[in-house]
């Protein structure tokens, strides 16, 4: 859990650690607290380096090629 927590940060977690902050602020700021869902999940999304990357959302199959 602490490898995932404190490895492999980049640009994209940056982003989205501070958008949910933001996001935390805005509903603090306006009261409206519907903010704070979205905030939670780019906050989710931050920790745990969870989402798309710049590659898309496939998934990478390696076949095998019987020769």
């Amino acid at each position: 859990m602490k490898k995932i927590l404190f490895s492999n940060w980049h640009l994209m977690r940056y982003f989205r650690l501070a958008f949910a902050l933001f996001l935390f602020y805005q509903a603090y700021e306006t009261h409206h607290w519907f903010f704070v869902a979205f905030g939670v999940f780019f906050l989710f999304q931050a920790l745990f380096n969870l989402g798309c990357g710049s590659n898309g959302c496939n998934v990478n199959y390696k076949t095998q090629k019987d020769e």
